[in-house]
């Protein structure tokens, strides 16, 4: 399925009101870990409150210790502060990368905003190394932009 196909896939689960946000989170991350195959890990983080720290929301994926990433920490915590996309080809070449699976070799994250600010991020993981093109950030800050329509 092209990014164009998935696009009205992501607005049709988006626009179902009879599923809370959360299983619409789900939806999506299913839908792309199933219809795009160098997609392994995807998921949700979002800002605790008030707190400098993200909690993992819905995802779909292996299972991983990382619920909490403090603000700076790992890739997620580092888009939280910078409020920037970011693409990393090989994770190994990362410092500050969180590892969450030894078989993952390249990760993109994308802020989400609402009213101009950082609440969460899109984070996918790819056992592929260098998989992600330009074509993958514009098509995941679409889904952001999707996703913060329903967000409070």
């Amino acid at each position: 399925m092209t990014f164009e196909q998935l696009k009205q896939h992501v607005k049709t689960i988006i626009n179902t009101n009879i599923k809370t946000v959360d299983e619409r989170l789900l939806q999506i991350c299913e839908l792309l870990e199933m219809h795009i195959d160098y997609y392994n890990w995807v998921g949700f983080y979002f800002r605790n409150g008030n707190e400098e720290e993200l909690i993992l929301g819905p995802y779909i994926g292996e299972a991983t210790d990382h619920t909490v990433i403090p603000f700076g920490k790992g890739i997620c915590g580092q888009v939280a502060v910078s409020n920037q996309n970011f693409v990393v080809p090989d994770v190994t070449a990362q410092d500050n990368y969180i590892a969450c699976s030894i078989t993952v070799k390249a990760e993109i994250v994308i802020p989400i905003f609402v009213n101009g600010e950082n609440v969460g991020q899109i984070d996918i993981d790819s056992n592929t190394p260098d998989p992600f093109t330009e074509a993958d950030e514009q098509f995941l800050e679409f889904v952001c932009n999707q996703v913060s329509t329903i967000l409070k």
